[in-house]
């Protein structure tokens, strides 16, 4: 609200603090929050999708996974409804989305790289886009729309927590999330090749203090775009609808 002016009545959050049952992140719950966010959306909206919690990877049954597996996010009865997997995540949040309309999705959850099945992904290295490993190229394009997806890691990788020491606070979450926020509130309108630059060498710089309890090297290499058009010097992009899960 303070950085990118959401009006609160645009922003739903689910965590297990919420007060109000439909406000806790169940499956069924985020479920509903999905079509949510991309509901009467039209050109010139800007859509944010955040989640911060376990992400897993299963078998994947309809073979479109070269890997053979499936990348999910865990909602706090996974073990009883089940995972939410990015096929599902695809097909709730990335295919509604218009001509016009943006989705900035951020994950910070293990085994995240893929877990919207976009595909087209930025190395940062080479500074190109890249095919995805997807073996299907059926549904997995908007209806004319764009969706970017920032991941804490690469799909075969686990995400990193931190208590201290990024940054001059102490915050407890994701090393994501921690170097991410200190990032857009100093420059909001920096571009995604620089955020993605900014949050690498950020948590790089923790790394080598010893300030993360594993070593993440190799996560943030890459920003998954759904087309492939999208320029890194393009600013980072929020302003409308914002659905957060903890």
């Amino acid at each position: 609200m303070d950085t990118f002016t959401f009006p609160k009545e645009d922003i739903r959050v689910l965590t297990e603090e919420e007060p109000e049952p439909d406000f806790f992140p169940t499956k069924k719950n985020i479920q509903n929050s999905f079509k949510w966010l991309v509901e009467d959306c039209m050109a010139g909206d800007s859509l944010v999708f955040y989640f911060s919690g376990h992400g897993i990877k299963q078998f994947d049954l309809d073979g479109d996974e070269s890997d053979g597996f499936d990348e999910t996010i865990c909602p706090v009865d996974f073990m009883e409804a089940g995972t939410i997997t990015d096929d599902e995540i695809k097909s709730a949040i990335v295919r509604p989305l218009k001509k016009g309309v943006t989705l900035n999705a951020i994950v910070d959850a293990c085994h995240s790289g893929t877990v919207l099945d976009l595909p087209y992904v930025y190395n940062r290295k080479e500074k190109k886009w890249e095919n995805s490993t997807r073996l299907s190229e059926e549904e997995k394009h908007t209806d004319r729309g764009l969706a970017i997806s920032l991941a804490a890691c690469e799909d075969i990788q686990v995400a990193a927590d931190t208590s201290s020491c990024i940054g001059k606070s102490s915050i407890n979450g994701g090393a994501m999330t921690s170097v991410l926020i200190q990032i857009v509130e100093k420059k909001p309108t920096i571009t995604y090749g620089k955020l993605l630059d900014s949050i690498y060498e950020d948590i790089e710089k923790a790394n080598k203090e010893g300030c993360l309890p594993r070593i993440i090297k190799g996560m943030l290499n890459n920003i998954l775009s759904q087309r492939p058009q999208l320029s890194a010097s393009k600013e980072f992009d929020v302003n409308s609808r914002f659905l957060i899960l903890q």
